[in-house]
């Protein structure tokens, strides 16, 4: 059996490093020291053909490819649609818009025509980006009968499915690797975009997968719940669900790159309580403003920092923080930190505070508590699944159940969780690759012993 895993969008933007691009360059990078359990080719799905890739990122020093290039114009345009978005949320407020809904509509329309006007490049780039091959890391593959294809990045965004199902017809296995059901579940937290397109993608996966692996068990009683919704619980029965776990290392971190003064400074003379995430609405900072700023009200001295690149629908969010009066002396904000400094702040913190309404995994909190620093987190199932006894939960009703939890820590200097944190063990991610081949090759064998058993009127339920 070979595994096929699928990295299309990582092999496109190989300097993306939010979770699941982390997720899928760790799991790609460690498949050589699996060798002797299964054979693992890392593919990407292009232009109608798999290709097979023999170096996931350019190497350092070479003359940026097209490839490069055209993500890095995309990327600076998203970035430059944002900056519109947060200026308007600034100016909205102030004179003369403040006294105005007839200048706010034109501001707002002024902002949405410009918006526009970046967003048709931008998606020009995207397809010249998703038609472009880099000769120098991927060689076309020819695919056989019984090689499974394991969909590992975020293919929702992707334009390979008649590929997929063509590699169905010919006898080619598709795993779909589920991270989260978050645009179905909880839509108001995403853009509608999003919600469209994941609609669209799980609506097709639903249908053509036979397997499905999550990255938490919460995730995987989701997807089972959610396939036995869409296409009946017979239907479903041909499918398999599972999941692994995430491992914890940064794996970009450079011991020799230097870490930012002021990043230094923020921890002298501090107990600083570190945020890490993309900001965006269902992550809940402002829950966290809430709760500090109750807490600095009492007097007490604690700091806040949220690091994470800036998400949708956080405007006024963004101008909140970079308005408040806290600013740079008991609250700060990163939106850019490299993984050494990243590093340098779970080394340096007190504890990181997590309160997201809903998550696949959170991965930020193994970072964390892999490297000693305890974790507080909203008390949802997932995070159960992954911090057990050893992190410390608050609700998401009221930020006061947050506070009393600082406030216990800082007063007694004794984290308050019911087990130590040092009796907590994580995978690494050369385990957690492990993990998901064993796991995919053993369902898919047993999925295929059964098969001569079930019948070709179950087959037909495929089609």
């Amino acid at each position: 059996m070979r595994l096929l895993i699928e990295c299309t969008y990582v092999y496109d933007h190989p300097e993306d490093n939010s979770g699941i691009q982390r997720v899928v360059r760790n799991i790609v990078n460690n498949l050589d020291a699996l060798s002797e359990q299964a054979t693992c080719v890392p593919v990407i799905l292009k232009n109608d053909k798999v290709y097979s890739v023999t170096q996931l990122s350019p190497s350092r020093g070479r003359m940026p490819s097209l490839q490069t290039w055209l993500s890095h114009q995309h990327d600076r345009l998203g970035r430059l649609r944002n900056r519109i978005w947060l200026a308007h949320a600034q100016r909205e407020r102030r004179w003369p818009f403040q006294f105005s809904p007839l200048l706010r509509f034109f501001l707002r329309l002024a902002c949405k025509v410009l918006s526009f006007c970046l967003a048709i490049p931008q998606k020009i780039l995207a397809r010249l980006s998703l038609r472009y091959v880099d000769k120098a890391r991927a060689v076309e593959l020819s695919c056989q009968p019984g090689d499974v294809l394991v969909l590992l990045d975020s293919s929702w965004h992707a334009d390979f499915f008649p590929v997929a199902e063509r590699l169905q017809q010919q006898g080619v296995g598709i795993v779909s690797v589920i991270y989260d059901l978050i645009p179905l579940t909880h839509p108001q937290f995403c853009d509608e975009g999003l919600v469209r397109v994941f609609e669209n993608w799980f609506d097709w996966i639903a249908r053509t997968a036979d397997g499905f692996i999550a990255i938490s068990q919460t995730i995987s009683d989701q997807v089972r719940s959610e396939v036995q919704w869409r296409l009946g619980r017979d239907v479903a029965a041909e499918r398999w669900f599972d999941h692994f776990h995430l491992g914890s290392e940064l794996d970009q971190v450079n011991p020799r790159a230097v870490v930012r003064q002021d990043v230094q400074r923020m921890f002298k003379g501090r107990s600083v309580y570190l945020m890490v995430s993309t900001i965006e609405p269902r992550k809940n900072h402002l829950y966290l403003l809430k709760a500090f700023e109750r807490l600095w009200e009492e007097g007490s001295e604690v700091a806040l920092c949220f690091v994470g690149k800036v998400g949708w629908k956080t405007e006024k969010l963004i101008e909140q923080i970079r308005q408040h009066p806290k600013l740079n002396t008991c609250l700060f904000m990163y939106n850019d930190l490299s993984d050494r400094e990243l590093e340098y702040c779970y080394s340096h913190s007190r504890a990181l505070v997590f309160p997201s309404y809903v998550e696949g995994f959170g991965l930020p909190l193994v970072e964390a508590m892999q490297r000693g620093l305890p974790a507080m987190a909203s008390d949802i199932s997932v995070f159960r699944e992954i911090g057990g006894d050893s992190m410390a939960y608050f609700g998401l009703s009221e930020p006061e159940s947050l506070c009393r939890l600082v406030r216990r820590f800082e007063s007694t200097g004794v984290f308050p969780a019911v087990t130590c944190l040092s009796h907590w063990t994580w995978l690494s991610w050369k385990g957690s690759a492990a993990q998901l081949i064993e796991r995919v090759m053993l369902q898919t064998r047993t999925r295929q012993q059964l098969l001569p058993a079930v019948g070709p009127d179950v087959l037909i339920g495929r089609s």
